[in-house]
Order: structure tokens, then C-alpha cells, then sequence
């Protein structure tokens, strides 16, 4: 376990928050008001609303007040802000567009592909985006946004370019983290302005070393950059092997930040290091990578650390930003950060002091099964609060949904094998449970003032397996093979099937789709999940597109200055039944409640339905979902997120359906609600695109009818 804190701050922390207890005063509610201003409603990231005039006892009765349709069809998964009556979302392709928040009428879109500010107008591709910043400078709004590399500012009332930021508007976050060239780095989700600093963690490739930065929010200038993969001599670089920046990168944070507005503390959760399944070349804990970091928001200065997987080789990012939130702790009441990971866990921490709530151990992991490819001998757990899912898949969890599906799980079992979240790299095919896309994702988690938190939760095992790039003699195959087996197997699988229920399209027929020129494109643009490869040398690429084009028949030696892993990813693959259903015992997807102040799970109910299944007589199994919840002061629980294409409403106590509506596509993104003319509106956005279902772009908000709103304000 490794956390740090110089001692003034230590002595400072625990002063500040020994006199603010002393007091003990009930804390002020934290959460968005009648705007939803910033990501996840407010920066400390905790998805609560003091918003009420839908409450428990009105909320049946909302219906849909409006619906815009970008016209685009890609995933949607932006968390809409809404300032002074207008809603602001990042379309599927990237475009800002402005809206009336109470009508959905078009006000104005920023198309950032039309800027034509780049060479030859050609602009990178940027994929999906969750999140944006607003900002209020006294005197004009600010929308700053992304695609590919490139940050706008916008004017938020019109939409046009602020011509004061970077170079017109709009600059290279490339020429902003301290490396070599413009590496091809981005953003997607949010970030906050402090004291006039635009505060974000950059996400970047395999091969580019993470960082967190803070822009002066006014001109784009850089004022403080914190290494999230640190430099050779800076702290963590012991943690390193020599030579170690020459064949890794990553360990940025993608997944956003939280922050303490009042201290003046950044909250960073970071991915793990690159490349994500071979870590020969990086053996060592691999500090920044899978941390919580906090840091000082006016200079970038850690403050302390704490780290949940070491030395990562099962590509366990932080697939959510930490959530502050206030406890009652011994009748006191503590300022806490909670952090929920893959496997299902939460860690708990003092803000301020970064020490945990309950005790953490370091338990025995699985050792490899390649002699050339270590792995941590331990692994850190939280003894409290218990897992929000099962921790293993066992006999006890096989399928029970069909015979067949029974039989199907209980002859694999015994065959692969089991080990939890860490099977032991090897070249025989695992078990990996709880899997790559969680546990706990991207969506984050709510939190309300009474200290419970909400989350959803995916139970859904994959296959584990590391693949040679050489032949069993040590002879070499071709080369764009070799290179398609180490850059992009992982996603687009050993066979180019892909995993298109994961958002990794199939490249057999690459050739069939695409020119080679637009292949090319492709591939140093990047797109939707796939990241840009502007920084990988051109005739890689070229042996790649080879490879993809049948075009590649020979194999040869590597030139000297070339080098492979030995071993690649096999590619991401859910264990799925003869029927496609998730190949465990149900539930496959749920909603839980944590009760922070004593770190009990308070309920936990299914999330989403197969209602063929249900027809079948099946129990409600829950299905994978993606993106979160927003709680709010009138004790209601909102989230999709669902493969059923289903808008829900929970009773935050109980944890009872109360409400829910269709979509016209998986609302696979956090909601938003804020008021507009005198009424409460939840709004999200609707893209599908996750589970092997149905992509769109559609943005929906619902209200309650006009009676019953003017009831709600009335008391009645």
C-alpha cells in the first residue's frame, strides 16, 4: 500500500478537520441546483441534485416533454450541461450544439470538422465524448469542448470560436504535456475550472506518458502539468525499470476528475500503463498508473496517492472519477473520497489525509505462467464495505437460465479455470471474473447528503489469454501480422472478429469498406474507441494494412530498431451461452445503495430485463449497462444505461421501481435534470450502440404535465 503526505499538510489537514467537527454542524447539501452547470452535475462529482419538485410520490407520472434528433448515429454518451435555460451536448461525431432546455429548439451548432483551421482542413477523429466544461469568466460564457487533439473555446451564447484562447480559439492539447512531437492526445470526458485554470486529465495512447494539466482558461497558456506516468528522477519513477519510457506510456486519466472547490484538491483516477496485457518491459509497481492521486489545484503538487492494482497486465483502469461526499463517522462528520473499480470494489479515503476508512490488505495474487512476464506477487483489498459483486466465478455460478447453458458453463469452468480479476498471464485460455468492462464503469456514482452512495454494476465474465507474436520455433510471422497481433488484437481480436457488442467493429473485411488511403486515415486519426496512431511509424502502418489487405506473404527479420512484444492480447471476448446471454448465473447487471457512514450495501436490486426471459419465467436477470445515476432531494434515482432501451426511475430508499419509459435507443449515458420555466426536466442522451444494440442519436427529456408540476410547487 503506498500514500503519501508530506507532514505540514498532514498536521494542517487534520487541524482543519478536527476544528470543523468540533462544531459538528449538519453539512450543507452539495449538488446542482437548478442548472447542471458542470460534468456530473457538480465537481465533486457526486450526481445529486437538490432539485424536488419530482418526488417519490409524482414521479409515475412523467411523460416526455420533447426529443431532438442530432441525425447522427454513432454512441451518445455526453452528460449535458444546462446554464440559464439553455442545454448544451456533444453530439456522436463531436459537434457542440445549443438548445432551449425547456423545448429542445435548435439554437446553434459548432462544427469543429467546418472550423477548417488545420492543415489541408483535415481534422483528427475524436470519438465518443461524455463530457465538457463550462465557465462563467464574469462577463461571458465559455464552452470548451474537443475532437481529436484540438480544445475550442466557444462563446456559449452564440457558439462562436473565442479568438483570445490558444491560437484563435482553439489549440493542441499535444503541445501542452511535455513530449516529443504533437502526440495525437485528447479529451472525453470532463474537467472543472479553478480559480481560472481549466483543470482536466488528458487521455492519451499506449505510448504517451498520461498527464493532468491546468490551462489558463482565458488565453490556453499552461500553468502546471502533473506526470501521471512521472519522468525519470521525479517521485514514482523508482517504481520503474530502466529505460522505462523508451516501450510504455498511458496511466492518464480518461475516466475524469473530481474536485474539492473549497480546498483546492484535484482528485485524478488513472488508467494502467501501456501496453495494457504485456508488462515484461515494465516490471515494477508502475506508479501513477490504477491510483487515485490528489493534488494541490493551484500548482499540481501531489498530496498523497494511493494505488489499487500494481503493476497492471489485465488493463484494470479506474473506470470512473472518485466521488467526494460527507459521512457521520463516531457522531462526527468526515469529508471523504470513495473510489469504485472494476472488480466491483469501493475504497474509501479521508480527503484531505488520504487515509482510509476501513483497513486495506494486501492479499497473495496468481503468479504467471510465462517465465518471461512477472507479475505482482500481491494485490490490494478493502476490508469494508464487501464487494458489490461476486469476486470469482465458481461451480456454485454457473449458468441456470437453460440445461444447455448449464452444461455449457459447468464443462468450461473445468477446463479454463478461475481466478478472479487476476488470472495468471499465460497462453491457455482463463476466466477472467469480474471482467474488463466491470464492475463499476464509466457512468460514476451518485451520492446523496445523508452519505449513501449509488452505483450500477456489470457481471459479466471474459476470456483471459496472451497470444505468441512468433512462431513456436522463434521464427518470425510476417511482420504486419506480428504488429496487428500486438497493436490491435486486443481489441479487434486474433481473428479480426472483433467484439462489436463492445464497440470494436470486425476488420475481416477492411478491404471491402475502405480504400487503403482511408484505411491509412483511419488508422492515424483513429475514431469512435479506437485511439489515434499518428505516432507509430508509417511503414508499421503500411505492414498493418498489409496484413488487413491480404497483400502481406512473406515473413521477415526485424530491422534492428524494431521491436514487438513477444506477446499480445488475445482480444476482448465476453463469455457468452449458446443463446448469447452472459454465460453466469443472473444477475447480470444491478443497482446497488451503500451506506457510507457504516459502509453496509443498504439494497440491491436487478438492472434492466430480458423480457423474453421473463416470459420464459426467468426472474428478472438485469443486463449490461453503461453509463450512471443521478439522485436527487425529492428521493428519486435516475439512470438507463440498461440493453433493454429502458429510462427508469428508483426509489432511493427502497430501491423500488417507480417509473420507466422507453427510449428510442440504450440510454448508455448519465442524465441530467435541471429546471426551465418553472419546471424540473431529466434529460439524456440516447445513442445505443453498447450490447450488440440497435445506434442513434437521440436526445430526450421528460417532465411531469403541467397539473401536476404546479401541484408539486404548491405542496399539495
Amino acid at each position: 500500500m503506498t500514500r503519501f503526505l508530506s507532514r505540514p499538510a498532514v498536521v494542517a489537514a487534520l487541524a482543519a478537520t478536527l476544528s470543523a467537527c468540533s462544531e459538528s454542524p449538519s453539512p450543507t447539501p452539495v449538488g446542482a441546483g437548478a442548472d447542471w452547470a458542470n460534468y456530473l452535475g457538480h465537481p465533486s462529482s457526486n450526481q445529486y441534485s437538490l432539485l424536488d419538485q419530482i418526488d417519490t410520490e409524482n414521479v409515475h407520472l412523467l411523460e416526455m416533454a420533447w426529443a431532438y434528433d442530432t441525425g447522427e448515429v454513432s454512441e451518445y454518451q455526453s452528460n449535458n450541461l444546462i446554464v440559464d435555460g439553455v442545454l448544451y451536448t456533444a453530439t456522436p461525431n463531436r459537434k457542440m450544439t445549443a438548445l432551449n432546455a425547456a423545448t429542445g429548439e435548435h439554437l446553434w451548432t459548432f462544427n469543429p470538422d467546418e472550423t477548417n483551421l488545420h492543415a489541408g482542413g483535415m481534422h483528427q477523429g475524436g470519438g465518443r465524448q461524455r463530457g465538457f466544461i463550462h465557465w462563467e469568466d464574469g462577463e461571458n460564457g465559455r464552452i470548451f469542448t474537443t475532437k481529436g487533439p484540438w480544445l475550442y473555446s466557444l462563446d456559449a451564447e452564440t457558439g462562436e470560436l473565442v479568438p483570445a484562447f490558444g491560437e484563435g480559439g482553439w489549440l493542441h492539447i499535444g503541445d501542452r504535456i511535455d513530449w516529443e512531437g504533437r502526440p495525437n492526445v485528447g479529451l472525453n470526458s470532463g474537467g472543472y475550472v479553478y480559480e481560472g485554470m481549466l483543470v482536466f486529465g488528458v487521455r492519451v495512447a499506449e505510448d504517451v506518458p498520461g498527464a493532468v494539466i491546468a490551462l489558463d482558461a482565458r488565453t490556453g497558456e499552461r500553468v502546471w502539468i502533473f506526470h501521471t506516468l512521472p519522468r525519470p528522477g521525479e517521485f514514482g519513477s523508482e517504481t520503474w525499470p530502466e529505460g522505462y519510457l523508451e516501450r510504455t506510456g498511458g496511466a492518464s486519466d480518461w475516466s475524469g476528475i473530481a474536485m474539492d472547490m473549497e480546498r483546492g484538491i484535484v482528485y485524478s483516477s488513472t488508467e494502467t500503463a501501456g501496453p495494457d496485457f504485456y508488462g515484461g518491459d515494465r516490471y515494477g509497481e508502475n506508479l501513477f498508473a490504477n491510483s487515485i492521486i490528489a493534488l494541490d489545484a493551484r500548482n499540481g503538487e501531489r498530496l498523497w496517492h494511493f494505488q489499487f492494482v500494481h503493476h497492471d497486465l489485465w488493463d484494470m483502469d479506474n473506470p470512473t472519477p472518485a466521488t467526494l461526499l460527507t459521512v457521520r463517522r463516531e457522531g462526527e462528520w468526515v469529508d471523504i473520497v470513495a473510489q469504485g473499480t472494476k472488480m466491483g470494489l469501493l475504497y474509501v479515503f479521508d480527503r484531505v489525509t488520504g487515509e482510509p476508512l476501513w483497513p486495506i490488505e494486501e492479499r497473495p495474487a496468481p503468479a504467471s505462467e510465462l517465465p518471461d512476464m512477472q507479475a505482482w506477487p500481491t494485490q490490494p483489498y478493502p476490508t469494508w464495505p464487501p464487494p458489490l459483486m461476486r469476486q470469482e466465478y465458481t461451480l456454485d455460478d454457473v449458468s441456470n437460465i437453460s440445461p444447455e447453458a448449464r452444461q455449457l458453463t459447468t464443462d468450461l469452468i473445468t477446463q479454463s479455470g478461475t481466478y478472479g480479476s487476476f488470472p495468471p498471464p499465460s497462453l491457455e485460455q482463463k476466466i477472467k471474473f469480474p471482467g474488463y468492462d466491470g464492475g463499476m464503469e464509466w457512468g460514476g456514482s451518485a451520492a446523496d447528503p445523508d452519505g449513501i452512495l449509488y452505483v450500477n454494476i456489470n457481471e459479466i465474465p471474459w476470456f483471459y489469454q496472451l497470444i505468441p507474436t512468433r512462431r513456436p520455433d522463434g521464427t518470425p510471422l510476417p511482420r504486419g501480422e506480428r504488429y496487428y497481433r500486438s497493436m490491435c488484437a486486443s481489441c479487434h481480436g486474433l481473428d479480426g472478429s472483433g467484439d462489436p457488442g463492445g464497440g470494436f467493429p470486425a476488420v475481416t473485411d477492411t478491404g471491402e469498406r475502405y480504400s487503403r488511403e482511408q484505411a491509412m486515415t483511419l488508422l492515424v486519426q483513429g475514431g469512435a474507441r479506437m485511439p489515434p496512431f499518428d505516432q507509430v511509424p508509417e511503414d508499421v502502418l503500411n505492414a498493418i494494412l498489409d496484413h488487413l489487405f491480404g497483400e502481406e506473404t512473406v515473413a521477415e527479420e526485424d530491422p534492428e530498431d524494431e521491436y514487438v512484444p513477444p506477446y499480445a492480447f488475445r482480444g476482448f471476448q465476453r463469455w457468452l451461452d449458446h443463446e448469447g446471454y452472459p454465460a453466469i448465473k443472473p444477475p447480470w447487471g444491478t443497482l446497488n445503495a451503500v451506506d457510507l457512514n457504516t459502509g453496509d450495501i443498504k439494497w440491491t436490486v436487478p438492472l434492466g430485463e430480458y423480457e423474453e426471459l421473463t416470459a420464459r419465467g426467468i426472474p428478472q436477470t438485469g443486463t449490461e449497462n453503461y453509463g450512471g445515476p443521478v439522485v436527487t432531494a425529492g428521493g428519486v434515482l435516475f439512470i438507463g444505461a440498461t440493453a433493454d432501451e429502458k429510462f427508469r426511475a428508483f426509489d432511493k430508499e427502497t430501491g423500488e421501481t417507480l417509473w420507466e419509459a422507453d427510449l428510442p435507443f440504450g440510454g448508455n449515458a448519465t442524465p441530467s435534470t435541471y429546471m426551465a420555466d418553472g419546471k424540473q426536466y431529466v434529460a439524456i442522451s440516447a445513442g445505443g450502440g453498447k450490447s450488440n444494440r440497435p445506434v442513434g442519436g437521440m436526445l430526450v427529456a421528460f417532465a411531469l404535465p403541467d397539473e401536476a408540476a404546479n401541484d408539486a410547487d404548491n405542496g399539495e
